[in-house]
């Protein structure tokens, strides 16, 4: 990528989200712009005005952008492609946090409204607009694997072809929450999972739409894994934390990917965790899913 690159981070106001708009803003040179984008528009406002001051590298400007609002996602893309041409960099890293305490039913719409939802509108609206040798990762994580779900439930989302079937598949996943249902037709109680593997299923489908003529230009288009990380989101979640990485530490294998200038054509599509490929159709053994411990409703 040459000239003036555009960069945009979702959920950006704190964790991994403000750590990538760090990174990028001092990896980047001072003639590149990273958009820090989040939903409240203090936040957004005062982590922008920091970053601009401390860092010496890249222009870092706030940018309202609520990924469960489709009015705010065209919005900020519009915006962009108005006033820039285009978008080299889009790092989609917008989640709903999640709380044992809680029932399934009572956080499912936060979660399908803004981890799926919200990454399947960020990709209709920004990857029209991404340049060519422009990058496109989607945060996820090595739960997105069919491996984590019930053989009964993968085949909607191995079969997708279509931004809209996987629509299709995680609405009936929240129909099936909402009902009584889900356990019983096999999908997990914690959430986390079905909603990361239909991340990785979206990105999988643009990839595959796009991948003749990014693979071409140089363009990247990947689902990321940052592997676990210390943050309030994850702490109730799992018994042992000792290996967590900080924000900034999880951010690296990320940024380096989303800044190499030629990224390995085999990651592109895939899952990437620390810069090797986590197959989709492994078959995981017992002990992965023994790594989590959920709190059961």
């Amino acid at each position: 990528m040459t000239g003036t690159r555009i960069a945009l981070v979702t959920g950006a106001t704190q964790g991994l989200g403000l750590a990538l708009v760090e990174g990028l803003a001092v990896r980047m040179r001072p003639s590149d712009r990273v958009y820090l984008t989040g939903r409240d528009a203090d936040r957004v406002a005062s982590r922008a005005r920091r970053l601009a001051v401390a860092s010496d590298g890249a222009e870092v400007v706030g940018r309202l952008l609520d990924v469960a609002d489709p009015d705010s996602v065209r919005a900020a893309a519009d915006a962009i492609a108005r006033e820039h041409g285009g978008i080299d960099i889009v790092l989609s890293n917008a989640a709903a946090r999640q709380s044992p305490d809680r029932t399934p039913a009572d956080e499912v719409d936060a979660i399908a409204e803004t981890n799926n939802h919200g990454t399947l509108r960020m990709l209709r609206a920004f990857t029209p607009i991404l340049r060519a040798g422009g990058r496109f990762l989607v945060v996820a994580s090595s739960f997105g694997r069919l491996g984590h779900l019930d053989p009964r439930v993968r085949p909607p989302f191995d079969g997708a072809r279509s931004l809209d079937d996987v629509e299709a598949v995680v609405e009936a996943w929240r129909r099936a929450v909402h009902d009584g249902s889900a356990s019983a037709l096999g999908w997990p109680n914690w959430l986390n999972i079905p909603s990361k593997v239909a991340q990785v299923a979206a990105v999988r489908v643009v990839a595959r739409q796009r991948r003749e003529r990014d693979l071409a230009e140089g363009t990247f288009v990947a689902a990321v894994c940052p592997g676990l990380i210390d943050t309030g989101a994850s702490r109730p979640w799992f018994t042992d934390m000792s290996r967590a990485q900080t924000p900034a530490q999880a951010a690296s294998a990320l940024l380096d990917l989303a800044l190499d200038p030629s990224p390995d054509p085999a990651m592109y599509g895939e899952l990437v965790q620390f810069g090797k490929v986590l197959p989709w159709r492994a078959e995981l053994p017992p002990e992965a899913r023994a790594a989590v411990r959920v709190v059961p409703v």
